[in-house]
């Protein structure tokens, strides 16, 4: 993929979130299994895609006590879930460190955090959008960084998506033309807008909505982490998740050769993850396999 720089980008939002709206009531507790797996395609001499997927927890383990059974619980533990995938660019090295670099300061942004979202109500929502916020411009302050000390890996940058759940509460953030998908009772919805200049042209009505999948500029990013200078803007929103539901995060080495309903005829075929992630990267694979795909797949079950 190519850049573009941009002094500014236009926050939009994501088809299909509430802003901080979420429903009231008891929480319910989630079982959720993961696949993921990245393949460096049939064509790049590199894989410049990188992906996470990590659990932050915080638990009380009750060592001894005196008190009667049952007066106070033994064993408590909450636990939210990340998924993160990062496809980088930058010539030669420079993608590759991009996306590196990009999950390895979202990480110890999430270490150094003071809290966890681990609870969520309207407020933790709130801070919680600000936070994803500041990640990822301070994600884009370290890869322009690593430039001044590196002047080889000038103009690398990367795509970063995540998604972040807690029970039932999801939440994803997004800058570039990796994408996040739902998969809920058969219907399959793209829950981020690619920042690519050939999406600009088709929201400003320049060009029509149906060309941009082969547009000459459907590769040119104008919202990303790093590149020349500052002026990330991430599209960030909320989402209530249900019984089965499936979210898929993946880079465009996916959807640049797997169609929508081909991706859903294979999540449809496989209830297990990995196998699902597995099947979806053999079809891209068997469809060209031009650039590098990374496929990252939650599956979500109410527990209680």
């Amino acid at each position: 993929m190519s850049c573009l720089s941009s002094d500014e980008t236009e926050q939009i939002p994501i088809p299909g979130y509430g802003g901080a709206e979420l429903t009231a009531g008891a929480e319910q507790t989630m079982k959720v299994e993961f696949g993921a797996s990245s393949h460096v395609g049939k064509v790049r001499a590199k894989n410049q895609d990188h992906y996470s997927i990590f659990r932050v927890a915080r638990s009380l383990d009750v060592l001894s006590t005196n008190l009667p059974g049952g007066e106070i619980p033994q064993k408590v533990e909450e636990s939210g879930y990340v998924m993160v995938v990062a496809d980088g660019m930058g010539g030669m090295a420079g993608g590759e460190r991009a996306s590196i670099l990009a999950i390895q300061t979202t990480i110890k942004l999430v270490l150094k955090a003071p809290k966890w979202a681990l609870r969520i109500d309207e407020q933790e929502v709130r801070e919680l959008l600000d936070r994803m916020r500041v990640y990822f411009q301070q994600v884009d302050a370290t890869l322009i960084q690593e430039t001044l000390y590196d002047p080889s890996l000038t103009g690398m940058g990367t795509t970063l998506t995540a998604a972040y759940s807690v029970g039932t509460h999801a939440f994803v953030v997004h800058a570039g033309d990796s994408r996040a998908y739902l998969l809920r009772d058969g219907k399959f919805r793209q829950l981020t807008r690619d920042h690519t200049l050939a999406q600009s042209l088709a929201d400003a009505g320049k060009i029509p909505a149906e060309s941009v999948s082969a547009h000459s500029a459907r590769h040119v990013l104008v919202n990303f982490a790093g590149g020349p200078r500052r002026g990330i803007e991430p599209e960030i929103g909320t989402l209530e998740l249900m019984n089965g539901d499936r979210l898929l995060l993946c880079t465009d080495g996916l959807t640049g050769m797997v169609t929508d309903p081909e991706i859903v005829a294979v999540l449809n075929q496989h209830d297990d993850p990995t196998l699902a992630v597995q099947a979806l990267i053999e079809r891209a694979l068997e469809s060209g396999g031009r650039d590098n795909v990374t496929v990252l797949l939650a599956r979500y079950q109410v527990t209680n």
